[in-house]
């Protein structure tokens, strides 16, 4: 590995992926990736010769996991914040994916303007769950903006994330299952059709936390309720699906 690969700044460490021998470069300052990012890239589907853009990418740990859960060899990755972005991209150079990833500093709101329409098959994105005003911002600028909608909306996302897709291609998200009807009538405006859902649920008898939804861009899909994720068992150990999502099992 060249240094630059291994170049580690003051708060950051290097944590494995448990797949695949991927691994990520965070910072305790920063938005650590969760189990989201994880479904949303076992969720999302990409073929080899698909383009990908992951919106909202953060630490880049989505097209980082879909290098080794699809046959896409395609990815951009749109990051607003430069030094998140540089992270992502020392990640990215440190599994030795330049030839597959390319990180692009930019505003969502800017994606169509970016990378022009139509450019895409597949758009992934993991994006901030809070509105602006809603529930306590943390004092730490770059942690409140991967959390509330500072620099983006919900509504940002789903139209910029249409315009720069193909007609047909596909639309991956993961989100709180309390803005749902927020999220279908949004892609309802932006003429993203949306055609699979799963809930995810901390166990069988809580209340769900996250949604994955796809949708295509143009045309009219039926959507499909698919069966649940269950992160754990009622003892707390992790359930043989998880596992397998990780790529554990």
């Amino acid at each position: 590995m060249t240094e630059n690969r291994t170049r580690l700044l003051p708060g950051e460490r290097i944590d494995d992926l448990e797949r695949d021998g991927l691994v990520l470069i965070q910072n305790a300052s920063f938005f650590r990736y969760g189990v989201d990012a994880v479904l949303l890239s076992w969720f999302a589907k990409a073929a080899d010769g698909e383009r990908v853009l992951d919106l909202c990418t953060g630490s880049g740990v989505v097209p980082i996991l879909m290098t080794a859960k699809t046959g896409a060899k395609n990815f951009a990755a749109l990051e607003i914040q430069p030094e998140v972005a540089d992270m992502a991209r020392r990640s990215v150079a440190l599994n030795g994916l330049e030839d597959r990833i390319r990180v692009v500093q930019g505003d969502v709101k800017e994606a169509s303007a970016l990378f022009g329409g139509s450019s895409f098959d597949v758009v992934t994105v993991n994006p901030p769950y809070l509105t602006a005003g809603g529930g306590l911002h943390s004092p730490d600028l770059t942690k409140a903006v991967s959390r509330h909608e500072l620099l983006c909306t919900l509504e940002d996302v789903l139209r910029e994330g249409a315009k720069v897709l193909r007609p047909g291609g596909r639309f991956y998200m993961v989100h709180r299952p309390y803005r749902l009807t927020e999220i279908l009538a949004g892609m309802d405006r932006s003429r993203i059709s949306p055609r699979r859902l799963v809930m995810v649920y901390p166990r069988l008898s809580a209340e769900a936390v996250l949604v994955l939804v796809e949708g295509i861009r143009g045309g009219r899909t039926e959507l499909r309720a698919e069966p649940p994720v269950i992160l754990q068992e009622e003892d707390g150990s992790e359930t043989l699906q998880i596992r397998q999502i990780h790529g554990r099992a």
